[in-house]
C-alpha cells in the first residue's frame, strides 16, 4: 500500500510515517517510480509505535524495543525491555509522589504564620 493510504488506515499523517522511517522504526519498500510502499503488516506496526509514543517513549528507545528478527530483536528481548523501561517509569512515579508529598508538607507549612519575615 502507499503511504497516504497507510496514513489513512492508521490515522497519522504522512509527514509522521516519514519521520517514522527516517528514524528507522517503520521500512519501506520503494516503488520503481521512488513511491513508498508498505506491507500489510505495517499497520499493526505504526499502531504499536504510536502507543510506545503515547507511553512517552522516545523514537531512539524504540528503535531499540521494536521487535525486528532482522536485528535480532525477537519479541521476548522486546518484551524484556519493554518491562525493564516501565520499571524505569515506575521509579520516576514513586520518585514524583514523593516530592508531591513534599509540596503539600511545605505548601501546609506555608499557611501558618511566619514570624521570621520582615
Amino acid at each position: 500500500m502507499r503511504i497516504g493510504e497507510l496514513a489513512a488506515r492508521v490515522g497519522v499523517s504522512t509527514r509522521s510515517l516519514r519521520y517514522y522511517e527516517q528514524q528507522r522504526l517503520l521500512p519501506a519498500e520503494r516503488s520503481s517510480t521512488g513511491q513508498r510502499r508498505y506491507s500489510e503488516m505495517a499497520v499493526e506496526r505504526v499502531k504499536l509505535i504510536q502507543q510506545l509514543f503515547a507511553a512517552n517513549l522516545s523514537s531512539r528507545t524504540i528503535a531499540e524495543l521494536l521487535p525486528c528478527p532482522r536485528a535480532g530483536i525477537t519479541p521476548l528481548v522486546a518484551k524484556t525491555r519493554l518491562a525493564a523501561e516501565r520499571e524505569r517509569i515506575d521509579a520516576q512515579i514513586a520518585e514524583l509522589a514523593k516530592a508531591r508529598i513534599q509540596l503539600t508538607e511545605v505548601i501546609a507549612h506555608i499557611d501558618q504564620p511566619m514570624n521570621d519575615c520582615n
